[in-house]
């Protein structure tokens, strides 16, 4: 699993790399599917990554920061560096056995459920790959190579 995070973080960085050469009001741009923008969809990335492992470590949801007080690249690209020095330490503490252990979350419509950590753990993991696909869809409408997912030559298993 930590290997999967450290890609994830390794594939951001490149996506933030990526949109230096891209205007920002490209980035601001609305999108077709998604969550909206380009920068908005990085910005969300980094906000649910936190937002679950914040709750796993103390069971306690926090509020998405307003986007527009984020609404830059470098802005964003500090809060996922902030967010990255907060987390990290509890994905690399992860232990399996940690997998096991269970939490109750309730969503935004009231509904409560038991959650395995290992579960949401994963969860986290998907949700970027997700939007990361999404936003190689959006680079190749706008005429751009998108960044590579490819998890080969990162060097994380050497």
């Amino acid at each position: 699993m930590k290997k999967l995070f450290q890609y994830n973080w390794q594939v951001r960085e490149d996506w933030f790399r990526w949109c230096e050469d891209i205007p920002e009001e490209e980035l601001l741009k609305k999108r077709v599917g998604g969550v909206g923008s380009v920068l908005y969809t990085l910005f969300h990335i980094v906000d649910v990554e936190q937002s679950w492992i914040h709750f796993l470590k103390t069971q306690q949801n926090l509020e998405e920061p307003p986007f527009e007080d984020y609404a830059s690249l470098s802005k964003v690209k500090a809060l996922s560096n902030q967010f990255h020095a907060e987390i990290e330490p509890f994905i690399q503490s992860w232990t399996n056995e940690m997998d096991s252990l269970t939490i109750q979350a309730t969503n935004s419509k009231g509904q409560t459920a038991t959650f395995r950590h290992g579960e949401i753990m994963q969860h986290v993991i998907a949700h970027e790959i997700h939007h990361i696909g999404q936003l190689s869809v959006w680079a190749r409408e706008i005429g751009r190579e998108p960044v590579t997912a490819n998890l080969i030559f990162r060097g994380l298993y050497e």
